[in-house]
């Protein structure tokens, strides 16, 4: 058997004071979150009285749910209740306006019908960011830009144009 009474002072597990709890009942009734909104009913169950494994059984969450919903509030409030934002670029190695700042630089070359050399791109972004990247971290700071790929389409250098129309033009008579 587990005891919970170090969880426990007294026969109540009392912590807030009426402002406190007054303050926890609004906040219950905010629209939004809820997450947010289950982790304020485990700390005014709390304050009712109810241990730490009643609040996890009536809950349908687990003790260690409940006891962190319980440490974050007494470290933090009503704050530290709310759910962390989760998504993002986490990995970034510049923001969308260094990248932007960064573009533009190469963005007059491109406009002008010039073709956009990938490698001077890298160098100028490895140099940015202060360490060596992968040629896909370009590629797709370019598709996050809307940059894409537009070249000409590719020809031998010793083609006959004359051969390839007679080509067309006899190769199929049917069609």
């Amino acid at each position: 058997m587990i005891l919970f009474d170090h969880l426990i002072r007294g026969e109540e597990m009392v912590k807030c004071i009426k402002a406190q709890v007054r303050l926890l009942k609004t906040a219950l009734r905010w629209k939004g979150d809820p997450k947010r909104r289950q982790r304020i009913q485990m700390v005014l169950l709390r304050e009712g009285g109810m241990t730490q494994p009643a609040i996890a059984e009536a809950m349908g969450a687990s003790l260690s749910t409940v006891n962190r919903a319980h440490m974050a509030y007494d470290r933090g409030g009503l704050k530290a209740l709310k759910s962390k934002p989760s998504g993002g670029r986490k990995r970034e190695n510049m923001s969308l306006a260094e990248e932007r700042a960064l573009l533009a630089r190469f963005a007059k070359a491109a406009g002008a019908g010039e073709m956009l050399n990938i490698h001077d791109l890298k160098a100028a972004y490895e140099k940015a960011i202060g360490h060596e990247t992968s040629n896909s971290t370009v590629y797709n700071l370019l598709a996050r830009h809307g940059w894409r790929k537009l070249m000409p389409r590719p020809f031998h250098p010793k083609r006959d144009i004359v051969a390839q129309n007679a080509f067309k033009k006899t190769a199929f008579p049917m069609l």
